[in-house]
């Protein structure tokens, strides 16, 4: 499955967030988009390892964007939320073919081609693109 939850999480707070003037903390976040504050508080921290939020500690602390939404990729974005980069097929990611049929499978061409350009889209798709 391309995106989850996690993913639609993510790029839903990362809009909220690049709205605000301050930081936003998780359960602000979680309010705001009825979203359980568990679920959210870990894919923010995720975004926040990747570099993708930063993390502002204390009473007026929360989360603000760590780049410019024009250079934060779609791709990364769920790559963090997911914590694997996004494949359309179970089959597209390094040698994970359920049949057992990696480089004799008829249609593995065509799968691993349309990986490749969905990989190109989201590599080129921006957060600023969406929003």
């Amino acid at each position: 499955m391309l995106l989850t939850r996690a993913s639609e999480y993510a790029l839903l707070s990362l809009d909220v967030i690049r709205k605000s003037d301050s930081p936003i903390g998780a359960e602000q976040l979680a309010t705001e988009l009825c979203i359980p504050k568990s679920f959210l508080a870990k894919i923010l921290q995720n975004l926040a390892k990747q570099g993708i939020l930063e993390s502002r500690k204390g009473a007026h602390g929360g989360f603000i964007l760590a780049q410019d939404v024009n250079e934060i990729s779609v791709s990364h974005i769920i790559f963090a939320a997911e914590g694997k980069s996004p494949a359309v097929f179970d089959c597209t990611t390094i040698n994970n073919c359920p049949n057992g049929t990696i480089g004799t499978c008829a249609i593995s061409p065509f799968l691993m081609n349309f990986q490749t350009k969905i990989d190109d889209f989201l590599n080129g798709l921006t957060l600023g693109d969406i929003l």
